[in-house]
């Protein structure tokens, strides 16, 4: 098993962490063990390990050296170093400028959209195309713009139909 930092060499320190019912494993050579403190128990942070190398760095600088603490829960910074989670809901507003950098990095933006079925998705898409058209179609007509209007006419007819065979 290679060490899930350097992707080198042969991962000799295996550190299990397990918060209800997941299992979190991160498996390191004993340079990068080395490095990243794991020897030293007050200066190994998991949450670096989890989020990637330097995340508790990366959250200092984007506060400018300041001890930032959620004014609801009392969170700080060293405590998210150690847990390597949040306090509360509160603590992504208080903890905004160094989270952003780190979720970019972890996740494809820094605002989550859910998940939609694909159905569903579909009929959205198309509502929102036929929303546009009407409005491309209103507005061919106050620029009377007629031959315009009258292509609009047919890609939202083409386009309601797509809708009601999604919808039957």
């Amino acid at each position: 098993m290679l060490c899930m930092v350097c992707k080198e060499k042969e991962a000799k320190v295996h550190l299990t962490q397990i918060v209800g019912e997941k299992m979190q494993k991160v498996d390191l050579c004993e340079e990068c063990a080395g490095k990243k403190g794991v020897n030293d128990p007050t200066g190994f942070s998991l949450a670096d390990l989890l989020l990637g190398l330097g995340a508790s760095q990366e959250m200092e600088q984007a506060s400018g050296g300041v001890e930032v603490r959620c004014p609801k829960c009392g969170f700080t910074q060293a405590d998210f170093k150690k847990a390597g989670r949040l306090g509360c809901p509160d603590c992504y507003t208080a903890f905004a400028e160094g989270l952003e950098g780190l979720l970019k990095t972890m996740h494809k933006g820094i605002r989550h959209a859910g998940k939609v079925p694909q159905a569903h998705a579909q009929t959205r898409d198309i509502a929102d195309k036929l929303k546009l058209l009407q409005k491309k179609l209103e507005k061919a007509v106050t620029d009377e713009n007629f031959e315009q209007a009258a292509l609009m006419r047919d890609e939202i007819k083409v386009t309601r139909e797509k809708l009601s065979e999604l919808t039957k």
